[in-house]
């Protein structure tokens, strides 16, 4: 557990949480954004999703004695799609447990706390509005690039969830229906094939072949490895990040077209290759957005890292409460 900030909480804290199939981070935040405590562990790997109460429980508890000041509320952001009354996980894809369990109900029973219950890729939207990249704005879209790709939308100052709580799947939007490759939610040719840390992996694996110069080779290949050859300017990883470009602007050119925000908010880690794949990117969007859209939506890297998405659902909460 380690200390980021300690002043008194104004309107008391938020118990936020970000479960991930692998880690789970929590933090306590209060209604400045500022993260009074905050930890990671391990996602309990467990058939019956009560093992992962308990585990949150337990850490509410142990701040509770810690007194860090008065908890009023719960948050936790999900991996997945929440049901349009935020009670139920709909879909997780790495923490099967949680499906169609009532998570919602049985946290608030046990911590005996109201608890918002949000998509991560959404509270990653609303901490970059609150503290990040796109403050003083009120129609935001948040891309996520990492081990897929993840979407956020907010309009009006308020996240936009759709009728059924999936909105903002731009990873499974399609961006190139004929390459036969097939995405785990059953469609073929979604973005996230071709702009997630998992598909920057697989391209240069498939490209080995063509690039016998390359420095990179099949064994323990990561997107960070691709990056660094990228930076000393191997060929291959270029023409790896070039095409998670083009397919990148592809997508986000159709979400201005039919969103038209004010800007968009690109997070997650392969953010890090931004100046090899932003070229290619803008140059897309350029092609095929409205121009007067294009010359107008703010395309901008995420500023709260890895605490978006803990900010964004405190902000919920305390939202909720007022």
């Amino acid at each position: 557990m380690s200390e980021i900030a300690a002043e008194p909480a104004g309107k008391g804290l938020v118990f936020a949480v970000d479960l991930g199939g692998t880690h789970l981070r929590i933090g306590l935040v209060d209604d400045a954004g500022k993260i009074h405590t905050l930890l990671k562990r391990h996602t309990p790997k467990d058939d019956s999703p009560l093992v992962l109460v308990e585990a949150l429980a337990n850490a509410a508890d142990e701040w509770r004695r810690a007194d860090y000041g008065p908890i009023i509320a719960a948050s936790v952001m999900v991996p997945g799609a929440v049901d349009s009354g935020q009670a139920v996980v709909l879909s997780a894809p790495n923490l099967p447990s949680l499906i169609n369990f009532g998570l919602k109900a049985v946290l608030q029973e046990r911590l005996g706390l109201p608890v918002v219950l949000e998509n991560d890729a959404n509270a990653a939207a609303m901490g970059e509005m609150w503290l990040g990249a796109a403050r003083g704005c009120r129609d935001v879209v948040s891309v996520t690039l990492g081990t897929g790709v993840g979407g956020g939308i907010v309009l009006g100052g308020r996240v936009w969830r759709g009728a059924h709580g999936a909105a903002g799947e731009i990873g499974h939007t399609t961006v190139d229906p004929f390459s036969g490759l097939k995405c785990k939610c059953g469609n073929t040719g979604c973005l996230e094939l071709f702009a997630s840390a998992t598909a920057i992996v697989r391209m240069a694996r498939e490209s080995l072949a063509q690039f016998p110069q390359a420095t990179l080779s099949s064994d323990d290949l990561t997107a960070e490895k691709v990056y660094d050859a990228g930076r000393e300017g191997d060929e291959l990883a270029l023409t790896v990040f070039k095409r998670a470009g083009k397919y990148l602007g592809i997508g986000l050119a159709s979400l201005m077209s039919v969103i038209d925000p004010e800007i968009i908010v690109i997070n997650g880690g392969v953010v890090n290759g931004w100046d090899l794949f932003a070229p290619d990117m803008y140059q897309e969007i350029s092609e095929r957005a409205f121009q007067a859209t294009a010359q107008q939506v703010k395309i901008a890297r995420a500023e709260c890292g890895d605490n978006a998405g803990l900010l964004g659902a405190a902000r919920l909460a305390f939202d909720e409460m007022e």
